[in-house]
């Protein structure tokens, strides 16, 4: 079975629904990194807590959550569609760095990679006309723009404070205020 679009991208279809190989396997490479990202989450978590920077490790360990969850939206996404995810083995994340700022430099720069993996999954999405995971991708389009923003501010901030304690643990503090992730969603176009 292949796609209308005219290509020959192979169709799976399980519980009568169509859902191309290709985003199939794109979607499932995502999980994936989306689950490598938690684990970079959290070892930056684990970083900043050994520098007492309490506050910026509650940050990133609720980063950590959201990232869970992001791949948990791709997941729903393919069971939905009776699509298999197929799990991989997940790579260790860096695990030191010499300042929280370039903690912080680390996390902007993923969120661009991230960013880029997702845009790609969308011109997959596009070139086969798949309505359904461009409509999934929209939240995620989203959600992109303000990790992008938030992790680049923090790394802003703490280029601005350069060497200053006292304004290092006042942005500590307050980052330490992060709400806590919001739940799982229970399908894949869940707001």
């Amino acid at each position: 079975m292949y796609s209308n679009s005219g290509n020959q991208t192979p169709l799976v279809e399980v519980r009568n629904m169509k859902i191309s190989q290709e985003i199939v396997d794109a979607i499932n490479d995502q999980i994936n990194f989306e689950l490598y990202s938690a684990f970079i989450y959290l070892s930056m978590g684990t970083w900043l807590e050994e520098q007492n920077l309490g506050g910026m490790a509650h940050w990133m360990e609720v980063q950590y959550q959201e990232e869970f969850a992001h791949a948990m939206r791709f997941y729903r996404h393919l069971t939905e569609r009776g699509a298999r995810v197929t799990l991989k083995t997940i790579e260790g994340p860096k695990t030191d760095w010499a300042s929280a700022h370039d903690v912080f430099a680390d996390a902007y720069h993923h969120e661009l990679l991230v960013t880029a993996r997702i845009y790609k999954i969308g011109d997959v999405a596009d070139k086969l006309g798949d309505r359904s995971t461009q409509s999934m991708l929209t939240w995620f389009y989203n959600e992109q723009t303000e990790e992008e923003a938030n992790t680049m501010g923090i790394r802003d901030k703490l280029k601005l404070i350069g060497n200053s304690i006292p304004a290092l643990l006042q942005l500590d503090a307050q980052l330490g205020t992060r709400p806590p992730a919001p739940p799982i969603p229970a399908e894949s176009t869940d707001p």
